[in-house]
C-alpha cells in the first residue's frame, strides 16, 4: 500500500460527487486520506439560456468552490456532456491522473445507472486502475505505472434505482449523518442547477432530493439511530489488490455496516 494515503472521488459531471460520495468523501479526508475530486465532462450542455462556454466556466467554479470545502484537490474536467465514451483517449487522459496521484480508495458511479455518461465514466475509471501498472500502456501524459493496491466502491445509482428503475440496495452502508452539513454546502454550490434540475429531470430542490435519497440509504440500512448514509458496492479485488479486503469499512470501523 502506498505510504501516502488517497482517496480519489470521481464522476460524470459536476455535483454527482456531491449528491452520492461527498459524505463518505468528507470523513476518509478527516481520517487522514488526501481527498481528489473530478468530474469528466465539463457540463457544457447545462443551460439552455446561456451559451456552452459560459455554463461550462460557471460549473467549472462551482465544481472549485465545492472541492475547496474540505480542501480537496480538483482536477479539471477532459471531455464535453455526452461525449463520456468508453474509448482509448479519454482512458489514457484518466490513466495519467491514477497514476499521478496514485489512490487507495477509488470511490466512482455504478455500474448500472440511468444515462450513459455514468456506466462509461464507472467503466473508464476502472480500467484506469486495473492499467496502473501496464508499463507498455502509455498514459497522456506520459507518467510511470504504480504497483500500489487499490480499493474500488461503486456508488448507488442516482436516486437508488437502476436504469429499469429497480431499487438498488448496497453492500456497505455508511452513515454520514456527522457530515450532512457539509455534504449540503458542498452540493449548494451548484447553484447554477436548481432551475436546470427543475426544467429537465423534475428535482425542484435538487438539495432536499439529495437528503431524501441518504435518508432512504439509511433506511435501508436497518440502523435506527442513523439519519443519512451513503452505500456502496465493491468492485472485485482481483487485479486491483493483493487481498480482498474492505479497506474502507476498515477505515471507517464503526460509521459502516454491511447488510
Amino acid at each position: 500500500m502506498s505510504a501516502k494515503r488517497t482517496v480519489f472521488a470521481v464522476a460524470a459531471h459536476p455535483d454527482d460527487v456531491e449528491f452520492n460520495m461527498a459524505g463518505t468523501l468528507s470523513l476518509l479526508s478527516k481520517a487522514g486520506f488526501e481527498p481528489h475530486m473530478m468530474n469528466l465532462a465539463r457540463s457544457n450542455l447545462d443551460s439552455n439560456e446561456l451559451p456552452e462556454a459560459e455554463i461550462a466556466f460557471i460549473r467549472l467554479q462551482e465544481a472549485q468552490r465545492s472541492a475547496a470545502i474540505i480542501s480537496a484537490t480538483y482536477h479539471p474536467p477532459i471531455t464535453d456532456d455526452l461525449m463520456i465514451f468508453y474509448e482509448d483517449k479519454l482512458l489514457r487522459r484518466i490513466s495519467a491522473i491514477v497514476r499521478e496521484i496514485r489512490p487507495t480508495i477509488v470511490l466512482l458511479p455504478s455500474l448500472n445507472d440511468y444515462m450513459e455518461d455514468h456506466t462509461n465514466t464507472a467503466r473508464l475509471v476502472t480500467t484506469a486502475c486495473f492499467s496502473r501498472a501496464m508499463r507498455n500502456y502509455i498514459s497522456n501524459p506520459p507518467c510511470e505505472p504504480t504497483y500500489q493496491d487499490i480499493y474500488l466502491y461503486h456508488t448507488q445509482p442516482h436516486l437508488n434505482r437502476d436504469s429499469m428503475g429497480n431499487l438498488v440496495t448496497p453492500e456497505l452502508f455508511v452513515n454520514i449523518t456527522s457530515e450532512m452539513p457539509i455534504k449540503i454546502r458542498m452540493l449548494s454550490c451548484h447553484e447554477s442547477q436548481r432551475q436546470w434540475l427543475d426544467k429537465t429531470q423534475g428535482l425542484d430542490n435538487y438539495v432536499e432530493t439529495m437528503r431524501q435519497s441518504s435518508a432512504e440509504i439509511a433506511h435501508m440500512s436497518g440502523q435506527k439511530d442513523w439519519e443519512y448514509a451513503e452505500g456502496f458496492r465493491r468492485h472485485s479485488h482481483i487485479g486491483f489488490s493483493k487481498e480482498n479486503r474492505d479497506l474502507l469499512s476498515e477505515i471507517l470501523n464503526h460509521k459502516t455496516y454491511h447488510r
